[in-house]
């Protein structure tokens, strides 16, 4: 991964920050680079982009987005506010499924609380769209994309498992099988928590 932006005249605690977010990426399914942070959202920002790749497509996208307000002006708790997005299509067995919103959910709580990411006031949404094509697209098939948005607000500067989260985030989006597992060749079911 790139460096995360020039942090040269930023507080101590953002540069402690960014520095911890270099926590590497352990999936090669996973390809992980900086872009650029949102201006308006806090005096200073960091952010990157992920996709897991899976037998050549995108299975799932991702952008994590660090916020520090030294000042606390902001509408959040504390300095410090992370922000995640992810999305991933879904087979339509999946898609069908009245728990996907619950379980999506399930992913980040559990992998918040697994990897020891110490935060507060967490929230968030788990969006479900479906697409469906009509008249010179009807031949197209039905889609369905799952989107989950949270944001959380960490109790210290170091963000290294709030990295891990991100990324535990994507892989189970993308239906990886956990790192300690060996893949034989069929993809975990996505509503598996």
């Amino acid at each position: 991964m790139p460096p995360l932006g020039r942090v040269d005249d930023a507080p101590p605690a953002f540069r402690r920050a960014v520095e911890s977010l270099r926590t590497p990426v352990v999936r090669p399914e996973i390809t992980v680079e900086e872009i650029p942070a949102p201006q308006r959202l806090a005096p200073y920002a960091t952010a990157m982009s992920a996709s897991v790749h899976v037998d050549g497509d995108d299975a799932a996208l991702g952008r994590l987005i660090v916020l520090y307000d030294p000042e606390g002006t902001r509408e959040w708790p504390g300095p410090f506010r992370v922000v995640a997005w992810v999305s991933a299509d879904l087979e339509s067995e999946i898609a069908a499924d009245p728990l996907l919103g619950q379980v999506a959910w399930s992913w980040l709580t559990e992998a918040l609380d697994s990897r020891g990411a110490d935060h507060h006031t967490l929230s968030g949404t788990v969006t479900r769209a479906t697409t469906e094509g009509f008249a010179a697209k009807a031949d197209q098939p039905m889609t369905t994309e799952l989107e989950l948005r949270a944001s959380w607000s960490p109790i210290a500067d170091d963000l290294s498992a709030h990295m891990e989260v991100w990324l535990g985030l994507l892989s189970s989006a993308a239906g990886l099988p956990p790192v300690d597992i060996t893949d034989l060749g069929h993809r975990r079911s996505r509503t598996e928590g």
